[in-house]
């Protein structure tokens, strides 16, 4: 392996939103050496988890027409039928949810899973309950996005904030025009986002399944390949 690409297995491009807090780790960290070394040596390890926490990698999406791609690296947790929510009025009718889980060590920058344009974007506040439970989706701080693809169909994507998440940031608008894939935000401090597939398109991925941003796949909306099944080996 040549020593860039080793060297770019370490060092990752940063989000914006994690410079200030990297600085703030570091600053504490100088103070705790200055009490005692031990301290200071836990400070090293919580800035360089906050460094991590805050990477914003290049992804390789695939752009084939029709392709949904997962919003979020994590682990799906939940696969149901589920209403989207009200806020984005897109009607009443149950669509299958796919939920992806991120703890606090996955990246958290969240991206378009497919292109489209934001019709409708929605912030409501709530609690800060465990993520990967199923009530999260109703009773959690949550932004929501309308995404109206070419053919006029639509998908949901909900950011949901996490038991320890307290800021939802969503860094697009109302009307904006997104490739698949593309960054629309991100969520501190462990979270999960939610997509809310097309009536009668079946998901791609199983539970426990870990998912990799911009990257795998969730669904191929020209497929009618059924649901598939996974087991753990």
């Amino acid at each position: 392996m040549r020593q860039d690409d080793m060297l770019s297995t370490v060092v990752k491009p940063i989000h914006k939103e994690g410079y200030k807090f990297i600085s703030i780790f570091a600053a504490v960290t100088f103070v705790l050496f200055l009490i005692w070394q031990p301290l200071g040596w836990i400070g090293v390890g919580l800035t360089v988890w906050c460094y991590y926490f805050f990477r914003d990698p290049e992804r390789q999406t695939p752009f084939r027409e029709g392709l949904l791609v997962s919003p979020a690296d994590g682990v799906v947790s939940l696969i149901e039928p589920a209403v989207p929510p009200v806020e984005l009025e897109m009607g009443d009718q149950a669509l299958t949810r796919v939920s992806v889980f991120m703890n606090v060590f996955d990246c958290h920058v969240n991206r378009a899973p497919i292109g489209g344009r934001i019709t409708k974007i929605a912030y409501r506040p709530g609690k800060f309950l465990n993520a990967s439970l199923d009530k999260a989706s109703e009773h959690n701080e949550r932004n929501s996005l309308a995404i109206e693809m070419a053919d006029g169909r639509k998908i949901a994507v909900v950011q949901i904030a996490g038991l320890v998440a307290r800021r939802i940031l969503c860094e697009v608008e109302e009307g904006s025009v997104l490739q698949t894939g593309e960054r629309f935000g991100m969520i501190r401090f462990g979270s999960r986002v939610d997509v809310y597939l097309p009536e009668g398109v079946e998901p791609l991925v199983a539970l426990g399944q870990t998912m990799v941003s911009a990257e795998t796949v969730i669904a191929d909306l020209e497929s009618r390949e059924p649901r598939r099944m996974a087991e753990a080996r």
